[in-house]
């Protein structure tokens, strides 16, 4: 088992609790990531900036049983389907129940800006999105071994 960071969009706080979680359960954590991006990992991969080419290749890296953190819905409807568990930055933990939901809103959500529409981003990061993404990850990782 690895944990695979999608590090283009990862928040660095998410990042530091994935090495911190990695290396208390004695788990290499992968990273992956654009050139534009500077990131302090063992295993760091660099790719160019294309349009989803960070996520090719940590999608080329996951393994079944591996764990994967993206914010990237369909990246993680791809993981799941490789057999390995997906969770986001924010502690929100990807399974076969709720990803088609995800699916269909992103879909509804990218047809409404194409219509001039505007949508939220996301909530600035706190503390409390810290320990909810630290509780899920060590979840995952204590359901798995």
């Amino acid at each position: 088992m690895k944990i695979l960071v999608d590090a283009d969009a990862c928040p660095r706080q998410a990042l530091q609790i994935c090495l911190d979680v990695g290396n208390k359960h004695k788990i290499a954590v992968w990273t992956v990531a654009s050139f534009n991006h500077n990131i302090d990992s063992d295993h760091h991969f660099i790719t160019g900036n294309s349009a989803q080419e960070a996520d090719i290749k940590l999608l080329n890296l996951t393994e079944q049983g591996d764990i994967v953190v993206t914010q990237d819905w369909g990246l993680a409807a791809m993981v799941l389907g490789k057999g390995a568990k997906c969770l986001s930055p924010a502690g929100r933990i990807f399974c076969e129940k709720n990803i088609d939901f995800l699916l269909e809103e992103r879909e509804l959500k990218a047809k409404f800006r194409r219509l001039g529409g505007r949508t939220k981003g996301p909530k600035p990061r706190t503390q409390k999105d810290d320990g909810k993404f630290r509780a899920a990850l060590a979840n995952l990782i204590d359901n798995s071994l």
